[in-house]
């Protein structure tokens, strides 16, 4: 193996972590969502490439794991950091003990490395958990084990894609991660490592998917108000950590056994190689008496670099701008919108309108949404999307928007025809939670179709499509086919009045001639007697018009 492989996964690394430090701090929430795990791996890694950067470029594999490992140790942060610290010392272990004149085989190192990694890891908690990134290294390692005989490719792919498919199962596989609804936080961060390893043999990389819970941005508030005291074992107030010489390795275990008296997610590591003044140890604990932990490793040593965060004042420091006073309304319903016409009709019906149709600016996307909906300064937000994002998108936008102070309902519905029939019924003297079931009710009561213009030739459930043909749709299904734009509408408003309804709204599109409206209004007066039929001008581009029945 090329000791130069290591130098640039490393540096990967580091590029990989810079790049979903934020997503891996919003999954931060076990052993306390104090969302540091993303930046405390990043900072350690970054420590074991500035230490391999001193190392001489002609350095073999060896040497330069064991800068790598030595320099993680000993800057480690937080207990993610230590764990995968634990990861660059088993590998540098194996490198040296399966080297034979200073060369290692990729597959030994890491089938070697990850398993010496694991069990080091594992060692070093006090209590291990499955559903945390323990687990997915010990299957890291197993599934490196049973690819020993792959070429080093396929074998890095199978850690990677393995560590993917183990990552999405610690949700179920801890408590605290399916209440937030999250993938746990180190193992999202040590799947960033093993891609990156893929990226650095094959050039490429699998794209995986933007790991976020519906509760990240939410939840309980961290740590004590000021005067304050922890109540329970299980609520910590600060995260100390230092470096300890000149102790025997046999009174770790004392030293353990104190601090877990003392707090909680108790992470003991040792350097790698021994000196003269014995091994060197790196602690981490959580606690309410950080004073006393210290004390703890002073009686049994030197103590050094030590490091205290007091989880509350990170978390007042990491708020937003707008977290720190109270919102300058109490609610509020932010509808997204296609159309100049349909945007002022939300706009006088009450809503706050964010356009999806961005006049050249591009897409609408959900950052901006989210952010959109922070500027609306409310306490309660009802997010109508209208079908302008996946489903998915709109949970990540209520995330992103989501505070202390912030509370954001996403009304189920793909299309404006629904949300207006919301709006009929939006009362903002009623309690926000009953106005929002109410909204959400008469939302999902309403059918809703489209009419658009087919511009390429398909298989559809009403037939064959062709170029020009109008296209009657319910949901993403073409159930009408029509060469003309009024058997199109026509045909739709029978099929979505099949199963009764007492009203019909249609939202005109930009591009629809107004004498269709009065047609359609005649067909149903004559063809369906007793049910109403209104029309709004929209302004919509590529939807002819949207049929809503109630």
């Amino acid at each position: 193996m090329d000791p130069g492989l290591l130098r640039d996964w490393i540096e990967g690394a580091v590029a990989g972590l810079g790049a979903v430090r934020a997503e891996i701090n919003d999954l931060n929430v076990f052993p306390i969502p104090d969302s540091d795990t993303g930046s405390n791996m990043l900072h350690t890694m970054m420590a074991a490439a500035d230490a391999v950067g001193e190392v001489q470029a002609d350095a073999d594999t060896a040497t330069v794991a064991r800068a790598m490992a030595d320099g993680a140790v000993g800057k480690a942060r937080g207990n993610s950091g230590i764990i995968l610290s634990q990861v660059l010392v088993g590998l540098a272990d194996a490198a040296e003990v399966n080297s034979i004149g200073g060369r290692v085989s990729f597959n030994q190192l890491w089938v070697a490395g990850l398993r010496l990694g694991s069990l080091a890891a594992t060692r070093a908690v006090s209590q291990p958990r499955e559903g945390t990134v323990l687990t997915l290294l010990r299957r890291a390692a197993h599934n490196a084990a049973e690819h020993i005989e792959a070429t080093p490719a396929d074998l890095a792919r199978a850690i990677a894609d393995g560590c993917a498919e183990d990552l999405d199962l610690t949700t179920g596989q801890l408590d605290v991660l399916a209440q937030a609804g999250v993938v746990d936080a180190g193992g999202r961060g040590l799947l960033v490592i093993f891609d990156e390893l893929v990226k650095v043999l094959t050039g490429v990389s699998a794209r995986r998917r933007r790991y976020q819970g519906a509760l990240a941005g939410g939840g309980d508030r961290i740590g004590h108000q000021i005067g304050e005291t922890c109540e329970s074992d299980d609520e910590m107030d600060f995260e100390v950590m230092y470096l300890l010489e000149g102790a025997a390795a046999e009174q770790i275990s004392t030293l353990r056994r104190d601090l877990d008296g003392l707090g909680d997610a108790v992470v003991i590591v040792g350097d790698s190689a021994d000196d003269e003044a014995g091994e060197r140890f790196s602690i981490h604990v959580h606690t309410c008496e950080p004073g006393a932990a210290i004390e703890a490793g002073l009686a049994l040593g030197r103590v050094s670099d030590i490091r205290i965060s007091c989880f509350l004042l990170d978390a007042h420091r990491g708020q937003d701008d707008d977290s720190g006073h109270l919102p300058k309304r109490k609610r509020a319903v932010v509808a997204v919108v296609t159309g100049d016409e349909a945007a002022e009709l939300f706009e006088q019906e009450g809503a706050v309108v964010v356009r999806a149709d961005t006049d050249g600016a591009g897409e609408l996307d959900a950052d901006a949404l989210a952010k959109a909906i922070i500027e609306v300064d409310s306490a309660h937000v009802v997010l109508m999307g209208n079908g302008a994002l996946p489903a998915q998108e709109l949970v990540a936008v209520a995330a992103a928007a989501r505070s202390r102070e912030r509370s954001v309902v996403i009304l189920p519905g793909g299309s404006m025809v629904q949300s207006l029939s919301a709006m009929a019924v939006h009362d903002p003297t009623e309690l926000a939670d009953d106005d929002a079931y109410a909204m959400a009710e008469a939302a999902a009561a309403t059918r809703f179709g489209a009419v658009v213009v087919a511009t390429e030739t398909a298989l559809t459930f009403a037939g064959t499509c062709r170029p020009g043909d109008h296209l009657g749709l319910i949901g993403d299904g073409v159930l009408v086919i029509d060469r003309e734009i009024l058997g199109a509408a026509t045909g739709l408003i029978d099929l979505l009045l099949s199963t009764g309804g007492e009203m019909v709204s249609v939202l005109a599109g930009r591009n629809l001639d107004p004498g269709v409206l009065e047609q359609l209004e005649h067909h149903v007066n004559t063809n369906h007697p007793g049910v109403e039929f209104v029309s709004y001008p929209g302004g919509q581009v590529g939807e002819l018009l949207q049929v809503g029945v109630e």
